[in-house]
């Protein structure tokens, strides 16, 4: 029982810092601590809901989450001891658990769908250019830039982005493209987009999403920061922001009108550096969390 009640504790702690966590400022100072941050809140929610269902539900074992649910596996079920309370939380936490898996591998095999179809489709309406080696250029008027992320990741512009961007503008669009491609940002996204299709009703939820898109951009730009003058590519946002960039497509990461201000400003005037105590103190948070809540799936209060 007291395995249930730290459980549902931590998942409260861990909700209520993902609502808090939504209006902090310090993010933009440090938005790949940010990540860590939401994603160690993300999984640790997850695993401390659903693990106080299955705690109370085992509580006739006298084991803990993982154990008990191996001993039910197994029949070892002490038929006397099992009350309908008891078996009402095996079941919601088994299928709270269900959708939780579902939703991502969902999530994930739609992404990969789209992205081999967005292939197919670029390799009929898009060519190389020598003046972007590496890169595919869309035979279309308006401004886009966008990555497919994926083992076989490419780097796409339209022919009206090179028309718009000068030079120093468009290698640091692609600087930020290959920045998303290299560090994976679509698998940062996918738990919370399937997060948001389990849950479409929680404001917590559409918020964290909307605040980890905002986050891997500015990681992207931070990368980019290394190779291109943050001016040019700020520029480059207000030029894609004033034309009225195409809409990326579904399962891409690419340059959008969302944030784009809050970006700019950033590049053109960054903030102090996060405190080292500080980054230090996150870092323990993060590690506490998916150390301490797989834990107390395995140990028995």
């Amino acid at each position: 029982m007291i395995t249930a009640v730290v459980l549902a504790a931590l998942a409260t702690a861990c909700a209520l810092g993902s609502w808090r966590f939504t209006t902090a400022r310090w993010t933009s100072r440090a938005p790949r601590l940010a990540i860590i941050v939401w994603q160690s809140l993300g999984v640790a929610w997850g695993l401390a809901t659903t693990g106080t269902m299955l705690a109370y539900a085992v509580q006739p074992y006298g084991t803990g989450v993982l154990p008990g649910l191996i001993a039910f596996a197994n029949g070892e079920a002490p038929l006397e001891a099992w009350d309908p309370l008891h078996v009402l939380a095996l079941i919601a936490g088994l299928t709270a658990l269900a959708v939780l898996v579902v939703v991502l591998l969902t999530a994930g095999v739609q992404a990969l769908r789209a992205r081999r179809r967005h292939r197919m489709l670029l390799a009929l309406i898009s060519h190389d250019d020598p003046g972007v080696p590496g890169v595919r250029v869309l035979a279309h008027p308006g401004a886009a830039a966008y990555c497919v992320p994926g083992l076989r990741s490419q780097v796409v512009v339209s022919e009206g982005a090179l028309k718009l961007l000068s030079q120093d503008e468009l290698a640091a669009v692609l600087a930020h493209e290959a920045a998303h491609v290299r560090e994976r940002h679509d698998l940062v996204l996918l738990p919370f987009a399937a997060l948001r299709r389990a849950l479409p009703w929680s404001r917590v939820v559409a918020d964290a999403q909307a605040q980890v898109e905002l986050l891997i951009e500015m990681a992207a730009d931070d990368r980019a920061r290394r190779y291109c003058s943050p001016r040019r590519l700020a520029t480059a946002l207000l030029r894609f922001g004033t034309a009225g960039a195409m809409p990326t497509p579904n399962g891409m990461l690419g340059v959008h009108a969302h944030n784009v201000m809050a970006r700019v400003d950033r590049l053109i005037k960054p903030g102090p550096e996060l405190a080292t105590s500080v980054r230090y103190g996150f870092i323990a948070l993060s590690v506490t969390l998916l150390t301490t809540t797989p834990f107390l799936w395995i140990i028995q209060l």
